[in-house]
């Protein structure tokens, strides 16, 4: 079976380099975040950070997203102004601070921003807005 293989990927190059690719892929994605030094929090742990830590949560997307639907009492403060609005946010440093986006990639890059910043217990949702919904749990609409 073995004394197969090379003639085996030799005939399927192009599949076999397909799945090295999709495996590269996933381990990057698996490992990225272990890297980053931002912890992830599964869709229960934000809910139990909010209730017993009093965990500020931010919601870094887009406003018209934020509109649409967000976590109960999540500030909107999207990517674009973590920046121009650092020092409103300060007050924040010492509380635990809790990113989050779409599906979770935005929110973990604001997160090491934040991070660098200064603010002590910066961690972001796993999955985004994505992993809140599949959890069942409850979004709100602005008007």
């Amino acid at each position: 079976m073995i004394e197969k293989l090379p003639e085996f990927i030799g005939n399927n190059l192009f599949l076999v380099s397909l799945f090295i690719a999709v495996l590269v892929m996933l381990l990057w994605n698996l490992y990225s975040s272990a890297l980053s030094g931002i912890k992830q929090l599964a869709p229960m742990e934000v809910t139990r950070f909010m209730n017993h830590e009093h965990a500020i949560v931010l919601d870094v997307r887009k406003e018209e997203n934020y509109k649409e639907a967000h976590i109960l009492n999540a500030l909107n403060v999207p990517e674009s102004d973590i920046e121009s609005r650092k020092n409103e946010l300060g007050k924040y440093k010492n509380k635990p601070v809790i990113t989050y986006c779409e599906t979770g990639t935005i929110s973990a890059r604001v997160a090491k921003i934040l991070q660098a910043q200064g603010f002590e217990q910066t961690s972001c949702l796993k999955g985004g807005v994505a992993a809140w919904r599949n959890a069942n749990l409850p979004l709100t609409k602005s008007t």
